[in-house]
């Protein structure tokens, strides 16, 4: 990575690439945590409701749906978050390098965000989350200039506003009051949705609509906090310069994995045994997820990035689909659609759990060899491009030529040729 004031070929060069590549690393393994999560909820409408598909109801099955929901459901979505907000970080330094009016370009982007996120809510996957990004954005941009402390204080308290949100709906559900028609479909419409997603274009396109306007008040009330806590502590981060070498904060990395390990843990195994019951219980289960799975997150993200260094052809492979993440996010529900609607085979309630993972192992291993094609003859995914393209007004040099974005000419390569400063990423 080039910083102001110093030289392509200062010796400490490769090591500072070799930083950048463990981000998108770390995004590469975040995107395998997030596609795992949402094949469920792409391959059977009773997911989305909030149920067990009823023709798989086997051991297997449940073990499958307790290993899910406990290790990987509400984690690896606050871990992008957390490098969304990291990136913004790298963004707003970048500009300020290049002498760039930084606020335009960044509303150029969270409108191309939310212009893909839009179409892939409608086309795709109503649980989209690239329009809660471009939202979000608006608030990165007004926090930019707080003080790390000051990120981290307001993310903890957005964490406890929504926890105590739940734990209301906890207590109203207890009480008496009917809260599971108003957050989720009953099982005969969970069926129906099934029927439309199966059936043609319109039938799908439709089916989508209607489950947006079932979760929009739930995306805004809760996700979108859930996100810009996730993103503020990406923030904090970045403007510490925590991942420029992860090896000085060794003994944080430590401390956040025994807190993830046992806290984080302990709060999903709570939340993954109250999922399958009851509204009450599931929205308490729901506020002590929210306090605990940004720890089991955070555990997760010291851990992968202490064990890197050993394992370089791993962070080879997952840096790849990392660099373009945006790209293979939304190619994932699309071949998951392919796989499961009417668009292609129309699969959906046909698939075990155990077989849902084993698709998206095979997905993800697609993505990992295209991605490391593509990025042999390309600098950016195709998405990727496009929205760098509306973020600086102006068509970046794909290849191995010189950029047309205002970074220089040149770009430290690892050996083989490969770019070693993999461009940033929403």
């Amino acid at each position: 990575m080039r910083t102001q004031g110093t030289s392509p070929a200062r010796p400490d060069a490769p090591l500072a690439a070799a930083r950048i590549a463990s981000v998108d690393a770390l995004r590469g393994f975040a995107l395998f945590g997030i596609l795992v999560v949402n094949i469920a909820f792409l391959a059977s409408g009773y997911r989305m409701a909030g149920m067990a598909e009823p023709a798989f109801g086997s051991s297997l099955d449940w073990g499958v749906r307790w290993v899910v929901t406990l290790f990987f459901e509400n984690k690896f979505y606050l871990l992008f978050s957390f490098l969304f907000g990291y990136s913004f970080t790298l963004q707003v330094g970048s500009a300020a390098r290049r002498g760039l009016p930084f606020a335009p370009m960044f509303l150029r982007r969270l409108a191309g965000l939310g212009l893909l996120g839009l179409a892939h809510a409608v086309l795709l996957f109503p649980g989209d989350i690239l329009t809660t990004y471009a939202a979000v954005g608006l608030a990165l941009l007004l926090f930019r200039a707080v003080r790390p402390r000051t990120a981290v204080l307001l993310a903890v308290a957005l964490t406890v506003l929504l926890a105590l949100g739940f734990a209301l709906l906890a207590v109203l559900a207890t009480s008496g009051m009917d809260l599971s028609g108003r957050v989720a479909d009953g099982s005969a419409q969970a069926a129906a949705s099934d029927s439309a997603l199966g059936g043609a274009f319109w039938d799908i396109v439709s089916e989508h609509l209607r489950k947006l306007s079932l979760i929009i008040v739930a995306r805004v009330l809760f996700q979108g906090p859930a996100v810009l806590a996730a993103c503020l502590i990406g923030l904090a981060v970045g403007k510490l310069g925590a991942l420029r070498d992860v090896r000085a904060y060794t003994e944080t990395l430590r401390r956040l994995q025994w807190a993830g390990f046992t806290v984080g843990l302990a709060g999903a195994l709570y939340y993954t045994s109250s999922a399958w019951n009851g509204a009450e219980h599931r929205f308490w289960g729901e506020a002590v997820d929210l306090v605990t799975a940004p720890l089991l997150a955070a555990a997760y993200a010291a851990t992968f990035l202490r064990l890197l260094p050993y394992l370089p052809r791993a962070g080879r492979a997952l840096a790849a689909p990392g660099r373009m993440a945006l790209s293979n996010y939304l190619a994932q529900s699309l071949i998951c659609s392919l796989i499961f609607t009417g668009y292609g085979l129309a699969l959906i309630e046909r698939v075990s759990p155990p077989a849902e993972v084993l698709i998206a192992l095979g997905i993800f291993a697609l993505q990992v060899g295209y991605s490391r094609w593509w990025l042999r003859r390309h600098r950016y995914g195709p998405v990727e491009w496009w929205l760098r393209y509306l973020t600086y007004w102006r068509s970046p040099t794909d290849g191995t030529g010189g950029r047309t974005d205002g970074a220089g000419p040149g770009r430290s390569r690892t050996r083989g040729g490969r770019h070693a400063a993999p461009a940033k990423m929403a």
